[in-house]
């Protein structure tokens, strides 16, 4: 999830220096503060499927964890050995790896409103909110959210839960598990809420699923990493990962998250 601006800024930034080749038990890898993929300790889908894969090739590794594409300008400016959630082809320097996770974008909305999303045009008539930058990655939404009621694009993605619960909105657009993240987190907040978070909410997916790879300094670590991964990926390790991380949210996910 990134806006095309993105990338001119990225580029803008002063080509990073080359690094010192990051030793077996020392590779410090950037990643986005996008949970459940990355949690602030360092958990997570994306983080676990990662971990291991260097693992296995021997490697440890440690997370830093920032605001979803300032890790991007982060590594560009220098600093860390590798970083996480890359568009594939996207112009950021160093070596970029295979693809290595996928998201899934569709629609969330209340189970209980009697309304399936199966495309954009679904959507035509309906208020619509999503995350940020949406329109501009999302085939086909740009030109859709002409037919919304309305549209919006938030940053704080726990705010697009808040707005389904308090049928503010009558859809979001984005991530069906990092939504669905955003609502447990919701339902373990304390305090009064104006609005019920326990409401049952459907995912569908209606986009192509987003791939990404891992950007590294080091080109032998990215060898590495590409064949590691091959090889759990083989021995459904990986499938494992998205398996096991799709049956936490699988009241909201149904199948429709990457078919798991």
């Amino acid at each position: 999830m990134y806006k095309a601006t993105y990338f001119a800024a990225a580029l803008s930034l002063a080509l990073f220096q080359s690094p010192a080749v990051a030793t077996a038990d020392e590779i410090t890898i950037l990643a986005g503060d996008l949970p459940p993929m990355f949690n602030a300790d360092g958990s997570g889908r994306e983080a676990e499927i990662i971990s291991t894969v260097m693992e296995r090739c021997g490697h440890t590794v440690s997370f830093e964890i920032q605001p979803f594409t300032r890790h991007w300008k982060t590594y560009a400016s220098g600093t860390g050995d590798a970083v996480a959630t890359v568009p594939v082809g996207m112009p950021l320097g160093g070596h970029q790896s295979d693809v290595y996770i996928q998201y899934q974008n569709g629609v969330s909305f209340l189970t209980d409103a009697g309304n399936t999303y199966g495309d954009l045009a679904a959507l035509a008539g309906h208020s619509v909110i999503a995350f940020m930058g949406a329109s501009d990655i999302l085939p086909g939404l740009k030109d859709a959210a002409s037919s919304f009621k309305s549209y919006k694009e938030v940053a704080d993605q726990i705010g697009q839960s808040r707005m389904i619960f308090g049928k503010r909105v009558d859809a979001v657009v984005g991530d069906g598990m990092i939504f669905a993240e955003y609502n447990r987190q919701l339902r373990e907040q304390s305090g009064d809420l104006m609005f019920d978070p326990n409401q049952g909410v459907t995912f569908q997916a209606i986009f192509e699923p987003s791939s990404y790879g891992m950007n590294f300094r080091n080109a032998q670590l990215a060898e590495d990493f590409n064949r590691c991964f091959a090889e759990a990926d083989a021995e459904g390790a990986i499938e494992a990962i998205n398996s096991a991380w799709a049956e936490r949210y699988r009241e909201t996910l149904g199948t429709q998250y990457l078919g798991h």
